[in-house]
């Protein structure tokens, strides 16, 4: 397989990642022969790299604003290294063929597992819930602050988050992510983009842009985690997630309020948690929602309270142990009703 140094586009190049030709493409997907995923911005294909599984995403010529996500992604992925973000392999940008070439993630996305709209959907439990609750607030945290400067995903959402042979949950599709700027400012003006009930409400009618609209979806995220409820109930009064939320808080029914699908097998103060740390993030108030680092802390804490509850039963899950997660810091937020 020939692998290209030089781009034909010399206006842009990133050469930290590899740059495929068209006719690479071609082999890796085996002439494009099994579809695993599609999306605004074309069609993804399982493709191999000696003998390595990776997805593929082609970008459709139809795709609105696709040029230029798929310039922000790449620009991206070329300097952020996370375990909880999705790893760019490499790129092609030949002439009207763009791809991103991405690690495979073989479990699929959350949601899928949430709905059960998967063929190797897997019901998950308590424990399971948190571990990518973890993994995916991790994620975010890097990029608030691991990164110089700051980076805004804008796009977080349960399609999002993918989960790898191991159910290791990462962030992915990086194509709106923003960069804030050097110049002391706190957030980006910019056109509203993301998506329907994910969108942080202050950022939807100012523009303004910051670090506290990721935590206002990734609270959205953690939402539907908790029930397995649609984030916009379009026939109930109540349409979204965090309303519906609320009124069960007002009630004090923890298991109102988490998937019933679950039976109860979970620890009520780890849920209870749980719920505190996704409603604070959808405070309507920017200002008051935590920052990710905290929402980290915080959701280590529940699930060493889950694990607490388990490990008589069925041992230390070896990605994280009791002791690794059991922090004993003050918490942020204020107590909801229990």
């Amino acid at each position: 397989m020939s692998r290209q140094y030089t781009e034909p586009d010399d206006s842009f190049r990133h050469p930290k990642k590899q740059i495929y030709s068209y006719s690479d493409v071609l082999k890796i997907t085996n002439n494009f022969n099994t579809i695993v995923g599609k999306g605004g911005f074309g069609v993804v294909y399982l493709g191999y790299i000696d003998d390595t599984p990776v997805a593929v995403k082609m970008l459709s010529p139809s795709a609105v604003h696709g040029y230029q996500q798929f310039q922000a992604e790449v620009t991206l992925l070329v300097r952020v290294h996370h375990k909880n973000l999705t790893s760019l392999v490499g790129y092609c940008n030949e002439a009207n063929h763009k791809a991103l070439i991405y690690e495979y993630m073989a479990n699929g996305n959350l949601h899928e597992h949430l709905s059960g709209n998967y063929s190797k959907s897997k019901f998950l439990s308590w424990e399971d819930r948190l571990r990518i609750a973890l993994d995916a607030a991790s994620g975010l945290e890097y990029l608030q602050n691991g990164c110089k400067p700051p980076i805004i995903h804008r796009d977080v959402k349960s399609t999002n988050i993918l989960l790898n042979e191991h159910f290791q949950a990462k962030l992915s599709d990086f194509g709106l992510s923003k960069i804030i700027p050097t110049d002391g400012g706190s957030h980006v003006s910019t056109v509203v983009a993301g998506t329907l009930g994910y969108l942080d409400p202050h950022y939807s009618i100012s523009s303004r842009l910051t670090e506290k609209s990721d935590v206002y979806s990734f609270g959205v995220v953690l939402l539907e985690i908790i029930t397995n409820q649609a984030v916009i109930a379009r026939n109930q009064e109540k349409g979204h997630i965090s309303e519906r939320v609320n009124s069960w808080i007002a009630k004090g029914d923890i298991k109102g309020i988490v998937d019933s699908g679950l039976e109860g097998d979970f620890d009520i103060n780890s849920a209870w948690k749980a719920v505190e740390i996704a409603m604070a993030c959808v405070s309507l108030i920017p200002n008051e929602r935590p920052m990710m680092s905290v929402v980290v802390v915080e959701l280590k804490e529940a699930l060493a309270t889950e694990l607490a509850r388990t490990k008589n039963n069925s041992g230390v899950n070896s990605r994280y142990s009791v002791e690794s997660v059991n922090v004993n810091l003050d918490t942020e937020f204020m107590p909801l009703a229990r």
